[in-house]
């Protein structure tokens, strides 16, 4: 049964001299800066804390003392102790979040900030829940949430003790309130301890959630139990010391662990597989760990040897793994005293997998989970930390290493009441509001986060409640549709928007498709070409349609930029110098493709080469210059080099026209961007050019003090119009950047 015992007295409240005497009791575990930061919070606590009561009549300073206790139990370091003793403070009042970061650094500020963030889970009970059909993916959100709200792995450590105190002493609260608080801890918080591993805050809490939700079946199989857990302790210890002596003996160097198995475990076990508790083999259970196969099996002789062998009770899962690659011997024999034990025996290396990898038992033990392998990974460095952490410069190096590098993509919102969202991060008002219904989208015109007006361009943080403000009758801002303000983020939400303008008049969609591709064409520093032809590949009857599909969001630009340009391409003529090669010689043109190259009306095989000065990429208009001994100089039609050739050298211009494009041929292209001065803007450039795999040959920097204003001139290769367009977009769509285009 659950019993466990704390240094504290009884009574609800606390003085001076308890505290005294408990941190004289932790003080051999912790150096005399640790115990001073100890005391202070101690000291801080106690001023705050004087008059608070929980909800159990528990004073608010026990209750806080009480947790770091829990902790200090687990060996956790002074800063999670220090956090704990002062999460419930207000961050409004005195002592705030100032203080508390002046007296005991950043990294307890921001637990305490963060704890204050969980505060809302309290408040999320059955009322808020969807019904039966949604109810796993709601839980399974609440999990997460509280997961991704958490900076600092510490922080959830934080909250899984305080639930595990607040179980501790539910026995004081009303029946309706302990079943309600059990179901909760059944739900969200024993299933997170299970998942990082914590497995003395998981049985522990998984006991007495049974203890309160079938007061009855905890009882009877509490009874039935063959004496406490304490004495089932005591005979795992014995196993382990005599199983240790024969490993010495033959010379197997193994690792052993065991643990006796918790009510709620076998409860479960027994209702699983319809057996009575005489049928459970595992109520006992060492774990043995060695260093190969080979050993496995030397080891699996020691036990059989030392202990009868239970029949039907052995399982090879070395030599045939589990479809999740779970890789294990189990056997279950008659132990010391008659009574059944079951050991189990496998590799480090199959350990591991088995505990963090794919074959996780969390994995595969509680329902309602994602497949999201980025998540996945992000519990196992958890994991790993909490497994070996020891309060080092390493450990917090990991820690951080955990926060940078597995920061959760999605993030987790409440509606008003109280059904969790997930969204991708960065996601705004608007893309929660598509989330709930298409309708509450389109009808969306404000909305309050945590009960305060908000920026609909605001980026939603998880653990916030977002309510929705909307009119009767509606649709969305066309100003949601530009990806340089901020509007939207999630693909679900552009997606309802496009096909609401889809479903617009087709006037407004022709106005808006020429205003969208004469942008993108002045952006991307190309021509307009012919649309009555471009219409034609994409089966219009005429240009305005093709524009009015642009409106509707039917045809990208960059789509009539790229394919426009093929028949734009002996257009023009008006508006560059006459060329050398006659008309009649057109159709001696050469038909061989080139990777990504021109072709020389009239001429086999000539060598070209890309003008510098103007950098014309697939399939800008372009002409070809004869030059002295290095072939054809290929420049764009509007290339001020061009336009400023004098009569004598207008012979030689010739005629050239893009081959098909072949793949990995890159092109050089001039991009300039204006922008706010900051630190890191460089950098978050950077980031998007090597994401999209683009190569960089040069960076020209300059900034203006006076305006703080930064212009960057990027020379990056290019394959397209398409990427060109792309890393525009999301150049476009850093913080403080003002204008990105291309330069020719």
């Amino acid at each position: 049964m659950v019993t466990k015992t704390t240094k504290f007295p009884d009574s609800e409240s606390l003085d001076a001299q308890d505290i005294m005497r408990w941190l004289d009791s932790i003080a051999a575990s912790h150096n005399e800066k640790d115990l001073a930061m100890l005391h202070k919070a101690c000291d801080m606590a106690f001023v705050y804390h004087t008059n608070e009561k929980e909800i159990s009549g528990e004073s608010t300073l026990r209750h806080a003392l009480a947790v770091a206790e829990i902790l200090e139990e687990m060996g956790l370091d002074w800063e999670t102790l220090v956090a704990a003793i002062l999460h419930d403070v207000k961050l409004d009042t005195e002592p705030g979040i100032d203080d508390i970061e002046r007296q005991f650094g950043p990294s307890v500020a921001r637990m305490v900030r963060d704890m204050a963030k969980m505060s809302f889970v309290a408040e999320v009970k059955g009322d808020g829940l969807p019904k039966k059909k949604n109810q796993p993916d709601h839980v399974e959100n609440l999990r997460r949430m509280l997961l991704s709200i958490a900076d600092d792995i510490r922080v959830i450590v934080i909250v899984l003790a305080e639930r595990l105190h607040e179980m501790r002493i539910l026995k004081s609260l009303p029946e309706q309130i302990q079943k309600a608080e059990a179901k909760e801890t059944q739900d969200i918080y024993a299933p997170l301890a299970n998942r990082l591993g914590i497995w003395q805050i998981k049985w522990e809490l998984e006991d007495l959630c049974l203890r309160y939700l079938d007061p009855d079946a905890y009882r009877e199989l509490a009874n039935k139990l063959d004496g406490r857990r304490a004495d089932r302790e005591a005979y795992i210890n014995d196993v382990i010391r005599i199983l240790d002596e024969k490993f010495r003996e033959i010379g197997v160097k193994a690792q052993i662990s065991g643990r006796p198995k918790h009510i709620y475990s076998i409860w479960k076990k027994m209702k699983r597989k319809a057996v009575d508790l005489d049928q459970i083999f595992d109520l006992r259970a060492v774990r043995i760990l060695v260093d190969s196969v080979a050993d496995c099996y030397a080891v699996l002789g020691v036990v059989h040897g030392l202990w009868r062998h239970i029949p039907g009770e052995f399982d090879d899962y070395i030599a045939t793994p589990k479809p999740n690659m779970y890789r294990s011997i189990h056997t279950a024999v008659i132990g010391p005293e008659d009574k059944p034990l079951e050991v189990q025996v496998r590799t480090h290396d199959m350990h591991q997998h088995a505990e963090l990898g794919v074959a996780a038992h969390w994995r595969y033990k509680e329902s309602g989970g994602k497949e999201d392998p980025r998540f996945q990974q992000r519990i196992a460095m958890m994991r790993s930390w909490l497994e070996f952490k020891d309060g080092s410069a390493e450990s917090a190096d990991f820690a951080e290493e955990l926060k940078t590098e597995f920061e959760s993509r999605q993030i987790y919102v409440l509606t008003p009441q109280g059904k969790v969202v997930e969204l991708t991060k960065g996601a705004t008002p608007v893309d929660f509001a598509y989330a709930i219904h298409s309708n509450v989208g389109h009808r969306c015109r404000g909305a309050k986060i945590n009960g305060r007006i908000a920026p609909l361009t605001q980026p939603l943080e998880s653990g916030q409640t977002v309510e929705i403000i909307t009119v009767k009758e509606g649709g969305p801002s066309r100003d949601w549709i530009s990806p340089h303000l901020g509007y939207i983020k999630t693909s679900k939400a552009k997606s309802h928007v496009r096909h609401w303008f889809k479903q617009q008049d087709y006037d407004q969609h022709l106005h808006i498709g020429r205003l969208n591709l004469d942008r993108e064409l002045t952006r991307l520093g190309v021509k307009k070409p012919n649309l009555d032809e471009v219409a034609e590949r994409f089966n219009f009857k005429k240009g305005e349609d093709l524009l009015a599909a642009i409106g509707r969001g039917d045809v990208s630009p960059i789509q009539i930029a790229g394919m426009g340009e093929r028949h734009d391409t002996h257009q023009d003529q008006d508006e560059m110098p006459p060329l050398a090669v006659p008309q009649r010689k057109r159709q001696q043109r050469a038909r061989k493709k080139g990777k990504g190259e021109v072709i020389v009306e009239g001429v086999d095989e000539l060598m070209t080469h890309m003008a510098r000065c103007c950098k014309p990429v697939p399939y800008d208009p372009v002409v070809g210059f004869i030059t002295r001994g290095r072939g054809v100089t290929v420049h764009r039609r509007d290339c001020k080099m061009i336009r400023k050739l004098g009569e004598q050298d207008q012979p030689r211009l010739v005629r050239v026209t893009w081959a098909e494009q072949a793949e990995n041929v890159a092109y050089p292209v001039d991009i300039r961007v204006i922008a706010s001065d900051r630190k890191g803007l460089l950098r978050d450039i950077s980031s998007i050019l090597t994401n999209d795999e683009v190569d960089v040959l040069g960076v020209k920097t300059q900034s203006n003090r006076k305006t703080d204003r930064a212009t960057m001139r990027f020379t990056v290769e290019i394959v397209d119009m398409r990427q060109l367009s792309r890393i525009i977009d999301k150049v476009s769509q850093l913080p403080d950047v003002i204008d990105v285009h291309r330069l020719v």
